[in-house]
């Protein structure tokens, strides 16, 4: 049993979601006579075994919880991470743009934690393909635990590599990049990648942007777009509905551009 497939109470080997007091999650894989312990008390595995998803459940010392199916987003946000991952808001208009989905080949560069290589995975089926590049192996490897956690390992190829030495993987759907430096390998995109294909990245800073621009026209890509996005929440009373006190703003420019025989001329 995986996150992917789940009936319609809880099983054993399920990987749950428990919500407590303010929304605060606690991620789960069940195992009969496993204990869940927690500052707010503890839970037997075998009292959430069997409990329909929906269910109220209370610990020890009565804190409820409510017993969950996970979220794409919520399992994203929670990863296991030691640096900073792309957001739901970025990953989601990502996989739009880029046309993330069943059957879909895609190559990523930078796989850190895995948070976007989780999404993609889930979102290319059992008839796609991810392959990650990654250059440091302990980021790797913790990626590689977290995508069998969540049982889309078998759909990823996890390698060693650095982006300058290019891909071994032709004739891709698409690319994409979440480096410091992605202006250097912008012909190493365009060779794996199939003509009309996309290529995306992630980008901190403006300077960045700029150096990436100019490589994209020298190395025939066109139909170039450059966005932020901005994710406000908004307070659910509806007596006094209003913005949170905070809200995620800027994460990151994002760039996206298509592969072409030539470009087109401007004007």
């Amino acid at each position: 049993m995986t996150w992917k497939n789940y009936d319609a109470v809880a099983r054993e080997g399920d990987l749950v979601q428990l919500l407590g007091r303010r929304h605060k999650s606690q991620f789960i894989t069940l195992k009969a006579g496993a204990i869940f312990q927690t500052h707010r008390g503890e839970i037997m595995h075998d009292d959430i075994i069997g409990k329909p998803w929906g269910s109220r459940l209370s610990s020890h010392t009565g804190s409820p919880f409510f017993l969950m199916r996970p979220g794409l987003a919520d399992l994203i946000t929670e990863i296991k991470r030691n640096t900073q991952i792309i957001y739901p808001k970025d990953i989601g208009y990502i996989a739009m743009v880029m046309g993330i989905g069943p059957g879909i080949h895609v190559l990523e560069a930078g796989t850190g934690s895995g948070a976007l290589t989780t999404a993609f995975a889930y979102l290319v089926g059992d008839t796609g393909k991810v392959i990650s590049y990654e250059q440091r192996e302990q980021m790797q490897n913790l990626a590689r635990n977290n995508l069998r956690r969540v049982g889309l390992l078998d759909r990823v190829d996890l390698k060693l590599g650095d982006a300058v030495n290019g891909f071994e993987e032709r004739g891709v759907d698409a690319v994409f990049y979440d480096l410091p430096n992605p202006h250097d390998y912008i012909s190493q995109a365009k060779a794996a990648l199939k003509l009309g294909g996309f290529l995306g990245m992630i980008l901190p800073t403006t300077n960045q942007v700029n150096k990436v621009l100019p490589e994209l026209l020298v190395n025939d890509f066109a139909f170039i777009e450059v966005c932020e996005l901005m994710l406000r929440f908004y307070k659910p009373d509806w007596e006094r509905l209003r913005p949170t006190d905070r809200m995620v703003a800027h994460t990151g420019y994002l760039v996206f551009a298509r592969s072409v025989m030539e470009r087109p001329e401007e004007g």
